[in-house]
């Protein structure tokens, strides 16, 4: 095989499909990328048996043929190349000589034939949406995922489509978050949990693009986003989503309207004087006009005013300080409506239009010394 490409799209191809490489694994071809030259195009492709990736990029075939390469050696490689066209050619013992300028490197690498390809997809089952949508969607919902392997429903989000809308959700225990989309047409009902690792490494390689669309297949075991020159294949998780709309609730005793920026402000303030690791409350007081917010740690304390409208009751309640920060960030709009019934029911914060939900659970702070 013989290839010639320049830096940029090398450099481009390897990082998008590297996503895929696992960083521990027995199985030694999985710590490697397929460089597929055997066809009309240069493909390559990462793939942990779990999460695949597969991207095309543009370049010179001079001869054919495909490789596997170690793919940290592979990236940190040409990361420090010169930015110039990098020729790859390799010989009948798998040995990749790579050329960029008076720059040769030599690597061994292993039989393309022993690389396990992407399965092949049905694309019959399918939806579309924007680059910029997707993007979106993921930010505003991945961070209330679970970390937690225990549960593995946890680990992952709903896709929930129904008509013409996809409803994102997910959950960690202590809080959830839910995103609704308006598509573009109208599909057959079906929910399918993908893996949180899938979207965190789709966000991190797709546009924002609000021209280019993303098209997702569905099947009975997989999901594939194609988008661009790149194709992400994961398998879903199986099992049965939580029913959250049995945790959701449009009841409250407080209603309170505030500016977004100035309550995550104050917030991030607060956290100055907790130290990692100390589960301190902020504390939230709410009357006519005025909220309150007050911490308390083992360095100091805090309070600060906002101007609030408040409908309904007086309340005082307690929330972890980053889960309220962490929906404040993704939200786009200048106000948001908090609602909350009492201080041991979670608060929610949505829009009228219920484009986005977001539950919160209190903390007792009662409790906390």
């Amino acid at each position: 095989m013989k290839i010639v490409c320049t830096k940029t799209e090398l450099l481009n191809g390897v990082s998008i499909v590297s996503k895929a490489v696992p960083s521990k694994t027995t199985m030694s071809i999985l710590q490697c990328i397929l460089i597929d030259a055997s066809g009309d195009n240069i493909k390559l492709v990462g793939n942990d048996m779990e999460l695949g990736i597969e991207t095309v990029i543009t370049g010179e075939i001079l001869e054919k043929g495909k490789i596997a390469l170690d793919a940290r050696m592979l990236l940190d490689i040409i990361r420090k190349l010169p930015d110039n066209d990098i020729t790859l050619v390799t010989d009948s013992n798998l040995k990749a000589n790579i050329t960029c300028e008076k720059a040769k490197f030599n690597i061994i690498g292993k039989p393309g034939e022993e690389f396990s390809a992407l399965p092949q997809i049905d694309h019959s089952d399918s939806i579309t949406l924007s680059q910029f949508t997707l993007k979106e969607v993921i930010k505003q919902t991945i961070f209330s995922i679970s970390d937690n392997d225990n549960n593995p429903i946890m680990t992952g989000e709903l896709f929930d489509i129904n008509e013409d809308n996809l409803r994102v959700a997910s959950l960690d225990g202590h809080r959830i978050s839910i995103r609704n989309v308006k598509l573009r047409n109208v599909y057959s009902p079906k929910k399918v949990i993908v893996p949180g690792k899938t979207l965190s490494e789709i966000s991190k390689i797709i546009g924002d693009d609000t021209e280019k669309n993303v098209n997702i297949f569905f099947t009975k075991n997989h999901i594939l986003f194609e988008f661009d020159e790149t194709l992400v294949l994961s398998r879903l998780i199986e099992g049965e989503y939580f029913n959250v709309d049995q945790m959701i609730t449009k009841d409250y005793e407080t209603k309170v309207t505030i500016n977004r920026s100035e309550l995550y402000n104050c917030i991030d303030r607060s956290t100055l004087l907790v130290k990692e690791g100390d589960k301190r409350p902020i504390i939230i007081d709410i009357k006519d006009g005025n909220l309150e917010l007050k911490i308390n740690s083992t360095v100091g304390s805090m309070n600060e005013d906002i101007d609030i409208a408040k409908e309904g009751k007086d309340l005082m309640i307690g929330f972890n300080p980053k889960f309220v920060m962490d929906v404040l960030k993704v939200i786009d709009t200048d106000e948001i409506n908090m609602y909350m019934v009492n201080p041991k029911s979670p608060c929610f914060i949505r829009d009228d239009e219920d484009s986005y939900i977001y539950l919160v659970l209190p903390i007792n702070f009662t409790t906390v010394s």
